[in-house]
């Protein structure tokens, strides 16, 4: 190729440039070029543009919603921690509510409790007294018909006016009651 190439140079003369093309293929190619370019500029172009149009505002949709949701997702947060801080908030009065409850009940049940014992207790004395009131009379009345017999063992003959016995009886506890308090006192 390279001997076709210097062999047609030659025949040309010497004007012959083998970098440039002859005329005529720098018409036709310009010709073709032309037509591919305003082919080009009225059909790819303009689909090119759409395309890239569509991919922009796609892109500037995705990151308004993007945005959007950022921004959502903030306001998600604070209302989130809003209601966690409520949320702490009525815990915390809540469990005071149940400490104040709790002192309540336990001051009603102390309440109810000493209520409840001074009750027993006040029957219990009651209770004792009545026991011993009652003690005390089949006391009197055993010691009176033990020291009447006595007596009449002593003297020999028995003693039969009751208001008599009964007073002798009475006058003999009081003194035995009496000398127990000084004891007692003392």
């Amino acid at each position: 190729m390279l001997n076709a190439l210097v062999t047609y140079a030659a025949e040309e003369g010497e004007n012959y440039n083998p970098l440039l093309p002859a005329t005529y293929d720098i018409v036709w190619s310009a010709v073709c070029f032309v037509v591919i370019l305003i082919i080009f500029w009225r059909v790819a172009l303009p689909r090119m543009k759409k395309l890239l149009d569509e991919r922009s505002a796609a892109i500037e949709g995705n990151i308004a919603k993007a945005d959007e949701a950022q921004r959502k997702a903030e306001a998600a947060l604070e209302e989130y921690t809003a209601q966690l801080a409520d949320a702490r908030k009525e815990a915390g009065e809540i469990r005071d509510a149940a400490r104040e409850d709790g002192k309540k009940i336990v001051a009603e049940a102390k309440e109810t409790a000493a209520s409840e014992a001074a009750r027993l207790t006040s029957t219990a004395h009651a209770q004792i007294e009545a026991e011993r009131q009652t003690a005390l009379v089949s006391l009197r009345s055993e010691v009176g018909t033990l020291a009447l017999d006595l007596a009449g063992g002593v003297i020999g003959e028995t003693l039969s006016d009751d208001k008599k016995a009964q007073a002798v009886v009475d006058r003999f506890l009081a003194e035995l009651e009496a000398s127990e308090a000084e004891k007692a006192t003392k």
